[in-house]
């Protein structure tokens, strides 16, 4: 039975099959960046919001740079009882759990989906626009399960909150125009990374990376269209993270912390 405090059984999952992939894929740790939630939940942990940390899947960037040839990433998920989905780079664990591989878009290749991988293919992986920045702002971590009973743990690479935040906005601001794709907890992890990590390291880190060859575009970008996703209480970010918080009567509260936080950013990258 779940107890009050406990991680929700679907995240515990989500961990689990994280670390199967990460079995599956052990010959490729270097190459691997955990991005998405996951990574959120690493540098966040518990804030002052009441919705639980939460998420059904586990994404991963990779690194092209550190990617052997072989064994191929297809057979060594294929062999531990995964699945390819429906689009490139997507896979079912056994335990039902989607696991994305992801490219950052720039590195990707030719093509409009899958990325172009060499001898692993262009199924095996995506391109994603805004993940440049998860391979130059990312930390070795230890992960661990969340389910008493598992005591597995791995050290790997984590993208840093700014390389996360960076994608988050991109994220959201690609799917604006298909409401449908559009998912409030994105939003939600914007606010948690905002409120969990100081504006002056975001900043600095920030402008560290739109500097640069690789990530420059995508963090400007980013940068660019961060006051119109959480710039006002109205924006279209901000309504989505009022409505994943869940929290009617503290509606105004969530929304004006969001912009407040927001403003702060904008200022000190202004500078």
């Amino acid at each position: 039975m779940k107890m009050p405090g406990d991680p929700d059984p679907l995240y515990v999952a989500a961990r689990a099959a994280l670390l199967d992939t990460l079995d599956a894929l052990r010959e490729h740790h270097d190459a691997l960046v955990l991005v998405g939630a996951q990574a959120v939940y690493v540098h966040t942990g518990a804030t002052t919001l009441s919705v639980a940390e939460y998420t059904t899947d586990a994404d991963f960037c990779i690194a092209l740079d550190l990617l052997t040839d072989s064994p191929l990433l297809a057979d060594c998920l294929l062999a531990n009882g995964y699945e390819i989905g429906t689009n490139p780079g997507s896979w079912i664990s056994p335990r039902g759990i989607t696991v994305d591989l992801m490219v950052p878009e720039v590195l990707a290749g030719a093509g409009s989906r899958g990325a172009r991988l060499g001898p692993h293919g262009n199924r095996a992986a995506r391109r994603a626009k805004g993940l440049e920045a998860s391979l130059l702002d990312r930390q070795r971590t230890v992960i661990t399960a969340l389910e008493p009973s598992d005591e597995r743990s791995v050290e790997i690479w984590v993208a840093g909150p700014s390389a996360l935040l960076i994608a988050k906005i991109h994220k959201i601001n690609e799917r604006l125009d298909s409401p449908d794709r559009l998912n409030d907890k994105d939003a939600l992890d914007v606010l948690r990374l905002l409120q969990s990590v100081s504006t002056n390291s975001l900043s600095n880190r920030l402008n560290e990376l739109r500097t640069s060859d690789l990530a420059g575009d995508a963090t400007a970008q980013a940068i660019d269209v961060l006051p119109a996703l959480f710039g006002q209480s109205d924006s279209p970010g901000t309504r989505m993270a009022v409505r994943a918080a869940g929290e009617q009567s503290l509606d105004t509260i969530i929304a004006a912390s969001l912009v407040a936080l927001v403003e702060d950013l904008v200022d000190e990258l202004a500078i």
